[in-house]
């Protein structure tokens, strides 16, 4: 709460320097003192008088003042600004609001629709409106007349943040993909099935064809993303959660040449989780823990697939010069629908450190396991995945390199009496370019290659994808 509090006090300290900067740009001059009331003002006069009635904290008097210069003129873009500023400190938010979106619709130059746009957010911001005032605070910095006003806009979007306890993360990419349904790179697999309880039968070879081999299109993602934080102290956090992520496809000609009968929705993928989150800050404000249950269900090819229950615990570190470690236990029940039951066991160890170039190198190793009501479901699995942050960018972009290995084992397979034993490989390389922003968003292009080899040819598959998407700025 004082936090929250302060964070309003500097917010109205701010608007209030950044009103009296802004209105010499939109025609007001700056006096010394107000005038008397019984003076006649000219309009000029009048806009200074009632911005150094707001320095004086008299909004009353500036608000009586604004009223009489948008009487004569509804076009006054700085009387609405003033009276949006008045209206507010007099706690009047929708007439502040409303003022102040007035004032937007009426701003032609970049320093009219920077100062519109701040005294909007303010408005709602007070209003109680912090979501819908951190989009007016990106039209701020949207339209910055100056990298320092651009600055300030940013510094007030995350004090902002900081202080809701709602928090939303929108995303969006397009990605042309040689594999979109996991298919095989291979022409033919072999079938190993049970003549009696007691014999196998020979291997039987069979050919893929058709949505068994790998099917190239072009993938549609939205993800969203909301955290509701209902109780926080100083080293405590308690969020409620929410997310939803929604694939869907389009089918190269070829794809369509190979397999007439499929369609992109065919493979189409929609998940949604819900859960309570812990956060906390110990080990001597020095290590954070992080404590997490999620409910969900997914959705394959229209249809329902599973759902599940996912609980975890997690504890970070800082250790000198920047250095950072993490680990991560989680555990998760599947109920499955089109699918098997399964609970799997994951572990992850992370440690991130800066080069003396100023890159930063972040490894992880994982562990996983899972039992099934199938077993030719149940597998073992190690993993170890490295990301190299450059520290200098190329074409003006931050670069990320990362190489990604997997083994994974199955002691049981209908498809061979050995089991099935899958090597997965992945290297891409993503590009954000910061130079390139709008409204605080940053596009993102990355590029992914990556191979499965497995003893079963069924499994064997190459993929390569582009990713063309956005990400927010700050």
């Amino acid at each position: 709460m004082r936090r929250a509090t302060r964070i309003r006090k500097q917010a109205s300290l701010g608007a209030a320097l950044i009103l009296s900067a802004m209105l010499p740009c939109l025609g007001v001059g700056a006096t010394e003192a107000a005038p008397e009331a019984k003076a006649v003002l000219t309009p000029t006069q009048m806009r200074t008088a009632a911005a150094d009635l707001l320095r004086l904290r008299n909004p009353k008097q500036a608000m009586a003042l604004a009223d009489a210069l948008i009487a004569r003129n509804p076009h006054d873009r700085s009387a609405l600004l003033i009276r949006s500023r008045a209206a507010r400190d007099l706690g009047n938010y929708t007439l502040a609001r409303k003022s102040a979106k007035r004032a937007w619709s009426l701003a032609e130059t970049d320093e009219e629709k920077y100062a519109a746009a701040l005294i909007t957010a303010q408005a709602l911001s007070s209003g109680g409106q912090r979501t819908l005032a951190q989009f007016w605070l990106r039209r701020a910095v949207e339209n910055a007349p100056t990298e320092q006003l651009e600055r300030r806009a940013v510094r007030d979007f995350r004090y902002l943040r900081a202080s809701s306890p709602w928090l939303h993360r929108f995303s969006f990419s397009i990605s042309p993909e040689s594999n979109i349904n996991n298919g095989s790179s291979e022409r033919s697999s072999f079938l190993n099935y049970r003549v009696s309880e007691l014999l196998l039968g020979q291997p039987v070879e069979y050919q893929l064809g058709g949505t068994q081999q790998a099917l190239s299109g072009v993938e549609y993602e939205l993800g969203i993303r909301s955290r509701y934080r209902f109780h926080q102290t100083e080293t405590r956090a308690h969020d409620f959660s929410f997310s939803l992520i929604s694939r869907t496809y389009t089918l190269s000609s070829d794809a369509k040449e190979q397999a007439p009968g499929a369609e992109g929705n065919d493979f189409a993928f929609t998940s949604y989780q819900i859960g309570y989150g812990l956060r906390g800050i110990n080990l001597d404000r020095r290590g954070e823990f992080r404590l997490a249950m999620d409910l969900g269900q997914s959705w394959y090819g229209g249809e329902e697939y599973a759902r599940f229950l996912r609980l975890s615990a997690g504890q970070s570190y800082k250790l000198k010069k920047g250095r950072r470690i993490n680990a991560r236990l989680s555990h998760e029940f599947q109920d499955g629908v089109k699918t098997s039951d399964q609970n799997t066991s994951r572990g992850d160890f992370s440690y991130s450190f800066r080069l003396a170039s100023g890159a930063t190198l972040w490894t992880n190793l994982s562990l996983a396991g899972a039992t099934s009501s199938s077993a030719s479901d149940e597998f073992e699995e190690i993993g170890l995945r490295t990301q190299l942050t450059l520290a200098k960018p190329i074409f003006g972009a931050t670069a990320r390199f990362g190489l990604w290995g997997r083994v994974r084992d199955y002691d049981v397979s209908p498809h061979s009496p050995d089991g099935r034993h899958d090597d997965h490989y992945q290297a891409d390389v993503s590009l954000t370019f910061t130079k390139m922003d709008y409204y605080g968003f940053n596009p993102t292009l990355s590029m992914t290659a990556a191979k499965v080899d497995s003893n079963i040819g069924l499994y064997e598959s190459n993929r390569f994808g582009l990713n063309f998407g956005i990400q927010s700025a700050f």
